[in-house]
């Protein structure tokens, strides 16, 4: 049986529940493990962790693509190199230069935690994420509809949690046509309002 750790409000936790439901794979989700078994399972003590049988697997991208391959599903995650780079490197990409650039204004506005005051750095946080989201709105007006070619794959999935993320966040956004046209698209995928779109920010 799958076993996925970590409480829902979790964007991480959010992008492998909606794979599990465009997979329609059942996972027993456990929203919140007891500290000393968070630590056994990651010595990052961080959610979400994923248990299939005796095997644990942690951080959400890298689930993901397990997720991706033992379902079979090529047109998540290709098997020729070329195609199956070009989604890895879009998911690299958000994990890290588009995850560092809202932490900080993230923290302030909505997360309203005391470490990150909503000063010129958060300022400065927003428009560096404005400027990363601009780096999508122009990749995606380079494809035929999604991230990474015209089908829909895991770039799609961590990318629009990200985005629906950007939406939720107080502060002045651009207008990005591309990327308004392709968040509207995503709303078709199974899951979609549940874990995305879902008012969670």
């Amino acid at each position: 049986m799958l076993a996925l750790y970590g409480k829902p409000t979790s964007i991480n936790v959010r992008k492998v529940l909606w794979l599990c439901a465009g997979l329609d794979l059942h996972v027993q989700h456990e929203p919140a493990p007891l500290p000393d078994m968070l630590a056994t399972l990651n010595p990052n003590r961080q959610v979400p962790v994923l248990r299939d049988g005796d095997f644990v697997l942690w951080e959400s991208n890298s689930i993901c693509r397990y997720l991706a391959t033992r379902g079979g599903r090529e047109d998540l995650l290709p098997a020729t190199a070329q195609a199956r780079a070009r989604v890895e490197q879009w998911m690299d990409w958000q994990a890290s230069d588009l995850n560092s650039a809202w932490r900080h204004v993230f923290m302030a506005r909505v997360r309203q935690h005391p470490d990150y005051p909503d000063d010129a750095r958060a300022e400065a946080s927003l428009a560096q994420w404005n400027r990363l989201m601009g780096v999508l709105d122009a990749q995606l007006a380079t494809t035929d509809g999604h991230v990474a070619g015209n089908t829909f794959t895991l770039a799609d999935i961590v990318l629009g949690l990200s985005t629906q993320r950007w939406h939720s966040t107080p502060g002045h956004k651009p207008v990005l046509p591309h990327l308004a046209a392709w968040f509207e698209r995503l709303r078709q995928q199974p899951g979609f309002a549940e874990h995305v779109d879902n008012g969670v920010a």
